[in-house]
């Protein structure tokens, strides 16, 4: 009896499996990052009155976070991917310091910056979704928190300007949420993986 031969894994999917060995050793990173995100998460939807300065630099303080933990990947890591995430950070640390140079003066510019931001943030969660579909069966999940982003970040955008800073406080609480499960999902996912 002859073996049904097995397709020939695609290129994508090899790359992904080898930055997971990679990475691997590092899934507690993740995990912590994840955990860090959700507290952080439920400290800012705590407050129920929130001042422009408070948005601003609880905001700022976000961008530089994300920047580190990319900084951090692009450190560990190899091949195409590592220069994406590199300019993601990158980003990331000039919409923090864009958020803290002036938060009081800049409200309305931060609600488009969050925009932007929210949309740049799940393009590339949708993007590494399907790079992570060959090796990860809870891809979907990095889906569909790219796309609830995608769509928060249009709904920010098409504001001309919002009344309350506490509707961006939100915003960032749902950002930060979002951000800690997927990185808790993603710790476990990197460790089930490393040896594959």
């Amino acid at each position: 009896m002859e073996a049904t031969p097995v397709p020939p894994e695609p290129a994508i999917a090899r790359e992904t499996r080898g930055v997971l060995r990679e990475t691997g050793e590092y899934w507690w990173v993740w995990l912590l990052a994840g955990i860090s995100w959700t507290l952080i998460a439920l400290v800012i939807l705590q407050f129920d009155q929130a001042s422009i300065t408070t948005v601003g630099v609880i905001v700022g303080i976000m961008f530089f976070a994300v920047a580190a933990q990319n900084f951090f990947i692009f450190s560990i890591t190899e091949g195409g991917w590592r220069w994406v995430v590199l300019i993601f950070g990158i980003l990331m640390v000039a919409s923090g310091v864009v958020s803290l140079i002036s938060p009081e003066n800049t409200f309305a510019a931060l609600a488009d910056i969050l925009g932007f931001i929210f949309f740049i943030i799940g393009t590339f969660w949708i993007l590494q979704a399907f790079v992570e579909r060959e090796v990860s069966d809870l891809w979907w999940l990095t889906l569909i928190s790219g796309i609830l982003l995608v769509i928060l970040g249009f709904w920010t955008a098409g504001q001309f300007f919002i009344e309350k800073a506490y509707v961006l406080l939100v915003f960032a609480g749902i950002w930060a949420l979002t951000q800690g499960i997927t990185d808790i999902v993603r710790a476990f996912q990197i460790r089930r993986l490393k040896d594959v």
